[in-house]
């Protein structure tokens, strides 16, 4: 067992998938600001495509998605998405490479199959990607063998499908039914169309879950075979997701609780032979994301641990995030208006910071405390942090050697408040992060 010290995992801490966090975006930045990072680009690129749509709307879910219900507006969106993908497309020099295209949501596939390969089409054109890596975020309740032939046409090498759980009682409970059968039909059809990288979102900390609930789940994705699997906590914030109101909060395990399924998802899965992933994913030893942990190339973009060691995403859709050395900066997030401003062929991005060389400094501190497990302080950093960590190091989870600051293996859950350390950003506010586990 992980030591449990509750009073170390108190406060809500960010999950770091970009350093300063989304919650320090400002308006302050705009089109102006986009155009400049475009202009100059020259080296590697990676794309993410952002489709806020999902045929049905899941109770816990904090993504920006909406019910894909009215064809003339997905058509609409679709549309808008083409525009911005000749906007951003004819800014970047010929020079600069993409190399991998991401689509997420929302779920992808909540629009037709004929849209998703215009799409893929207007990027390797607009982008002058002749063979990228593309992956997939998948809803399995609207995957279908028209589908799948269109991934095996496109030539989608990764998949994430979005399981969260096999037990009936706990799918009613957040509102995502989708049998057994369901979710082995959607993973055939995946293999079948040559996806060798099947990942499987899960999900512990859910209203009325046992640990023999998280344990059958994650002995059926071993089972369904999935490459990898990220074991997501469940982040309860209905005061800024109102749709988890539907969720009764009553039943939620405690954090004693949540950290035991943590802990014992976590034995499972490497006594079956996964990799340990930073904190909560996992992969088996031949999948590209094992082989990164492996040879020290594990990174984290806005679409969490990733072997992408390209230095620029550029996020494409509404409330899409686009990565900069010096820049963060995510686009509108309201549809309609994102619609109406590609309308008149403008960009749509709004809200972001500048990044500075201090926070350039302390991004890959926290990076590499997340995805490598240890990270050399420069004594300015040390000097500061030591009084914050030393909690840590007295009970275990952490070692200093030199300049090196080290998580020991006890220390994994507590990573991520570790790495909070040295957030200078950071504020002690319940209303603004998930827990720590």
């Amino acid at each position: 067992m992980w030591p449990y010290h509750p009073d170390l995992l108190a406060t809500p801490v960010p999950r770091y998938t970009s350093f300063p966090t989304a919650a320090e975006f400002g308006g302050d930045v705009g089109p102006s600001d986009l155009t400049r990072e475009l202009e100059g680009e020259t080296g590697e690129v990676s794309l993410y495509v952002h489709i806020p749509f999902c045929e049905q709307i899941c109770w816990y879910c904090g993504c920006n998605t909406s019910a894909a219900n009215r064809k003339d507006r997905l058509t609409s969106y679709v549309d808008a998405l083409h525009r911005e993908i000749r906007l951003v497309g004819g800014r970047l020099p010929n020079v600069a490479k993409v190399g991998r295209i991401a689509f997420g949501g929302g779920s992808p596939n909540a629009i037709p199959p004929i849209e998703f390969v215009r799409l893929v089409d207007a990027l390797t054109v607009h982008f002058r990607a002749s063979n990228p890596s593309i992956s997939i975020e998948l809803d399995p309740r609207t995957m279908t063998a028209e589908w799948a032939g269109v991934l095996r046409a496109v030539g989608v090498e990764r998949a994430s499908l979005g399981v969260q759980t096999f037990a009936p009682a706990l799918q009613q409970a957040i509102g995502r039914v989708q049998p057994l059968g369901l979710i082995e039909r959607s993973t055939q059809l995946l293999r079948d169309a040559g996806v060798s990288s099947l990942n499987f979102d899960l999900m512990y900390g859910l209203p009325g879950q046992t640990l023999g609930d998280v344990e059958d789940t994650l002995d059926r994705a071993r089972v369904l075979g999935a490459d990898r699997i990220a074991l997501f906590g469940y982040a309860h914030v209905p005061h800024m997701i109102p749709r988890q109101r539907k969720i009764v909060a009553e039943n939620l395990p405690d954090q004693a609780l949540r950290f035991r399924m943590a802990n014992e998802g976590h034995a499972q899965l490497v006594a079956a032979g996964y990799r340990t992933v930073g904190f909560d994913h996992f992969a088996l030893p031949g999948d590209p994301m094992a082989r990164a942990v492996t040879e020290g190339r594990l990174h984290r973009n806005f679409q969490g641990f990733t072997d992408d060691a390209a230095p620029v995403l550029l996020g494409l859709g509404a409330t899409a995030i686009s990565m900069f050395p010096s820049l963060l900066i995510q686009n509108e997030k309201n549809a309609g208006r994102y619609r109406m401003l590609l309308s008149q062929n403008r960009f749509t991005a709004n809200r972001g910071v500048r990044r500075s060389a201090e926070d350039r400094r302390r991004g890959a501190v926290i990076e590499q405390l997340l995805c490598q497990g240890a990270a050399e302080l420069d004594a300015d950093l040390l000097a500061e942090a030591r009084i914050r960590i030393e909690p840590f190091v007295e009970r275990g989870l952490a070692s200093l050697d030199g300049a090196v600051l080290r998580i020991a293996p006890d220390g994994l859950p507590y990573a991520r408040t570790i790495a909070a350390q040295f957030d200078p950003y950071r504020q002690d506010s319940l209303r603004r992060f998930s827990s720590a586990v």
